[in-house]
């Protein structure tokens, strides 16, 4: 069983400028792994052609797909069709086929074809055209000596469809690639290496043929399953991996969330919706990110009542009815009053659920007591209340990321603790 390797080209300035952000070669990863083939390296080049070259050298040496994006424009700093001429010793010639679609392309625009835009039709003569049915610039597939090349546009939108409507069967009947199986599991409230320490025999007890990755994330870490097999025991496969991953819920029960595509978010709404509760937040430091990322979940609006976004103490204590004398002698992040935060927001809002957070997002406003990243946060599950003080790091942003998936896996444990 040969497994059969890409890699993946992104052309252009803007993208090793930090112009605009490479989200094709991800998308396309995607796309190729779900028919078996294995990416095992992204090479970003920028508009200079002898490096274009280089990269197209190192990458034929290397894989058995090579999928080139971007570069295709009718300008003058798009070398991609040149470059590629020139590589494969061929000439341009005019494809009758790309004539014909931006002929249209132009027509349905009510515009001309003018003749810069003509030039798009002249391809390489020992290429094969992918159509473009939504753009001017034509696609092109190269073979020599059992390895294929592509080259498309960088425009996502034409990219994606010439892969899904065109490109994934001829690939898949050129190569007739194995079936690579993945399961995800998803783990929170555990780092990398206490979970490491905690599967170390379940990890060393799986067979050659199962590959086992680490995928730390701010929301947690993701455990991936993974096996390459052929289409005829990719039933069996399947089964193995399915067994396996119940071996592992056995240990780590308590730090799973979900499995495959679920996310924080829509993992909880689940578990709201089994249980038949209501929620409501009150967020300080968070700035109302807990209440936007709850209601990112479809369906949310089954179980999310509202949120107060209490920044200022005036309203945590107006609102919230926090006492002046708890953030006098306690200051606002502290244990009591991300209590008083809690236990107000349920009242008001007649929440089963009610979660609060008060901290020192960064990077300022530190103090030697209370440095940044100094975070309470609180559940509150009917008349129980449950609180966590966190001790993040000085970035921002992730402060108020992790905080609030900290606030999800405390809802999680809580639930756990009255079941």
């Amino acid at each position: 069983m040969k497994t059969i390797q890409a890699e993946i080209l992104t052309i252009g300035d803007e993208i090793l400028y930090g112009q605009i952000t490479d989200t094709n070669s991800q998308w396309i990863s995607e796309q190729l792994t779900s028919i078996g083939i294995k990416v095992i390296r992204k090479t970003s080049v920028g508009d200079e052609g002898s490096e274009m070259v280089k990269a197209i050298q190192e990458a034929e040496l290397r894989a058995d797909l090579i999928i080139i994006t971007g570069g295709l424009g009718p300008t003058s700093d798009d070398l991609t069709k040149p470059v590629l001429t020139q590589y494969f010793n061929t000439r341009l010639i005019l494809h009758e086929e790309a004539l014909k679609d931006l002929t249209a392309f132009f027509e349905r625009r009510g515009r001309e074809l003018t003749e810069i835009n003509r030039q798009q039709a002249y391809l390489p003569a020992s290429c094969t055209i992918i159509r473009n049915y939504y753009g001017t610039a034509p696609g092109m597939w190269f073979e020599r000596n059992g390895k294929v090349l592509i080259s498309m546009p960088g425009v996502p939108y034409e990219m994606k469809a010439m892969i899904t409507e065109q490109l994934i069967p001829k690939i898949r009947a050129f190569f007739n690639p194995p079936v690579i199986i993945h399961k995800m599991i998803r783990t929170s409230g555990i780092g990398e290496s206490f979970l490491a320490d905690k599967i170390k025999s379940w990890e060393e007890s799986l067979p050659s043929f199962i590959k086992l990755a680490y995928l730390p994330s701010l929301d947690g870490v993701r455990l991936r399953l993974t096996a390459i097999t052929d289409k005829e025991k990719e039933t069996e496969t399947d089964n193995f991996l399915e067994k396996e991953q119940e071996r592992l819920r056995e240990i780590i029960e308590d730090y799973i969330y979900g499995y495959g595509e679920d996310n924080q978010e829509q993992a909880l709404g689940k578990l709201l919706i089994k249980h038949k509760l209501t929620i409501g937040s009150a967020e300080s430091c968070t700035g109302g990110m807990v209440s936007a990322t709850i209601t990112s979940a479809p369906g949310s609006s089954e179980y999310f009542k509202g949120g107060i976004v209490s920044y200022d103490n005036e309203v945590k204590i107006n609102v919230l009815g926090v006492k002046k004398e708890t953030l006098a002698e306690y200051g606002a992040v502290s244990e009591a009053t991300v209590i008083e935060m809690v236990n107000g927001v349920q009242k008001l809002l007649k929440t089963d659920i009610a979660v609060a957070t008060t901290g020192i997002a960064g990077p300022g406003g530190g103090s030697a007591e209370k440095p940044v990243g100094t975070i309470w946060i609180a559940v509150r599950i009917k008349n129980k209340t449950k609180t966590k003080k966190l001790q993040l790091g000085n970035i921002r942003e992730n402060n108020i990321k992790m905080t609030t998936y900290a606030v999800f896996n405390l809802i999680r444990e809580t639930l756990r603790e009255k079941n």
